[in-house]
C-alpha cells in the first residue's frame, strides 16, 4: 500500500511539474479563423446561441474547436478591411459558400442578407463577411 501511494505522489508531481502555464484560450471557427483570449480574468458568457469571451463573441455553431495556448495565435492577417467601391463590384462576381452565383456587378450588393460571400473580381477572389 505505502509502494502504490509513493508511486502516485511521484506521478502526481511529476505531471504537475510538466503543466505549462497556458495564458490564452483558443477558438477556432469552421472556416479555420483563430481568435486568442487572454484567460487573465477570462469571464465566459453564454446567451442563446452565442458565445462570449473576453471581447470576443461567436456564434456556437460555428466553432469548431477551442484550446488552451501559450501564444496569441489570433489570425491577425486573416481578416482583411475590405472596401467595395462602384468601380470595383462592376466586374464582381458573388457567391455563396455553396458555390451559387448569387449576384454580378453591384446590382444587388448592397442588398445582401448577413452572411459570408465570395467575392471574385479580375483582380483576386476574396470571403466577405455581411454582419
Amino acid at each position: 500500500m505505502k509502494k502504490l501511494v509513493l508511486l502516485l505522489l511521484t506521478l502526481v508531481s511529476v505531471l504537475t511539474a510538466r503543466a505549462e502555464q497556458y495564458t490564452y484560450l483558443t477558438f477556432v471557427t469552421t472556416d479555420g479563423a483563430k481568435a486568442s483570449v487572454s484567460v487573465e480574468a477570462l469571464a465566459l458568457t453564454i446567451s442563446g446561441t452565442t458565445l462570449k469571451a473576453g471581447s470576443q463573441t461567436f456564434t456556437l455553431s460555428n466553432l469548431s474547436k477551442m484550446y488552451f495556448s501559450t501564444t496569441d495565435e489570433t489570425n491577425a492577417d486573416a481578416v482583411e478591411k475590405l472596401t467595395m467601391d462602384d468601380s470595383l463590384l462592376e466586374n464582381a462576381e458573388i457567391y455563396d459558400l455553396k458555390g451559387r452565383k448569387i449576384a454580378t456587378g453591384n446590382t444587388t450588393a448592397g442588398k445582401l442578407p448577413r452572411g459570408v460571400y465570395i467575392v471574385k473580381t479580375n483582380d483576386r477572389t476574396c470571403k466577405v463577411v455581411i454582419r
